[in-house]
């Protein structure tokens, strides 16, 4: 077995931007196993929010035995985007070699199309009234915010987009004062969840305040080692491959989650239809699905997922799994 991973970049439709800056490619790496010629693929986003870098992710691949199980792979590396694409592409791999779908291998049953959110990048009031009058058609908008000033943008979100459902995404970047202002003209304009309002590890005053919306943990939840530290803080977890390390710990904290009350949001670093094709699966009965990193693509892979009215659509065998 030979496990091979390349560093590629794809242009962004327009600037990406959060509280924490703008991008305008999204810088992947790309797993490739093969076994018997048999190939696996997977896609991971290092995020250097988790002092991850595309170096450092790609030295923890290259470091790996090149015989690796799935198995063995969750105690040789942490939760995060190396073990995320390694065991994406082994998956895929043993998925492929039995000629399976991945989900008949977990014997779930047939994924189907999912009403995804669009993201709106952070911007002046005028900006994203626009790119939300531009997107009203879209059943979900999230609206990434994260300052002091985030008022006027979420009513210009809503008057451009007066029927879509609304989530909003701080970006770790409010205090306790600012998120308690928020709250109630959040619900005031319809909006149906935020996601990790203030700093994780500086998020305790969540278990103290009011909650009159649904909160729902990013930064905050990993894995499920994070679930402990979220009780009487959040609502809701935000699951991501790339932060599990991959589908076989994301299922593994679903299953955590569900089972101690938590609703569930899947989402997704902004990456290709190979990094989604897995947490489509994943988002299967979902509360909120967040899948939308092809959406912001100018470019993609070879036999992408498809979107559309419907939602995203599990991916072909070409692509994944």
């Amino acid at each position: 077995m030979t496990i091979t991973v390349t560093a590629q970049a794809f242009r962004l439709a327009e600037a990406f931007v959060i509280s924490r800056g703008a991008r305008t490619e999204a810088h992947v790496l790309t797993v490739r196993i093969e076994r018997g010629g048999v190939v696996g693929q997977g896609e991971c986003v290092p995020y250097a929010r988790y002092g991850e870098s595309m170096d450092s992710v790609m030295a923890q691949i290259n470091a790996l035995p090149s015989g690796i199980t799935r198995q063995a792979l969750q105690e040789v590396l942490p939760a995060g985007a190396a073990r995320n694409a390694v065991d994406c592409a082994l998956w895929d791999l043993e998925a492929k070699a039995a000629g399976k779908r991945v989900w008949h291998l977990l014997d779930l049953p047939a994924p189907v199309p999912l009403i995804t959110a669009y993201t709106l990048s952070l911007g002046e009031p005028e900006a994203m009234e626009r790119a939300a009058a531009k997107h009203a058609h879209r059943p979900l908008l999230k609206i990434k915010l994260g300052t002091a000033e985030d008022m006027a943008r979420l009513e210009a979100v809503r008057r451009g987009a007066p029927k879509s459902r609304i989530i909003v995404d701080a970006n770790e970047g409010w205090s306790a004062d600012v998120y308690a202002d928020l709250a109630p003209h959040m619900v005031r304009l319809g909006v149906d969840l935020v996601e990790q309002p203030m700093p994780a590890g500086e998020d305790d005053m969540l278990a103290e305040i009011a909650r009159p919306l649904p909160v729902c943990a990013d930064e905050s939840c990993h894995d499920r080692a994070s679930l402990p530290a979220l009780k009487g803080k959040y609502d809701m977890v935000n699951i991501k491959l790339d932060k599990t390390g991959g589908l076989t710990e994301a299922l593994a904290l679903r299953t955590a989650a569900l089972a101690e009350g938590y609703g569930l949001m899947v989402g997704c670093m902004v990456g290709s239809s190979l990094a989604m094709a897995p947490a489509v699966l994943l988002a299967q009965g979902a509360k909120v699905v967040d899948l939308d990193g092809p959406l912001l693509l100018a470019e993609d892979r070879a036999d992408p997922l498809a979107y559309d009215a419907g939602g995203v659509h599990p991916p072909a065998v070409a692509l994944w799994g």
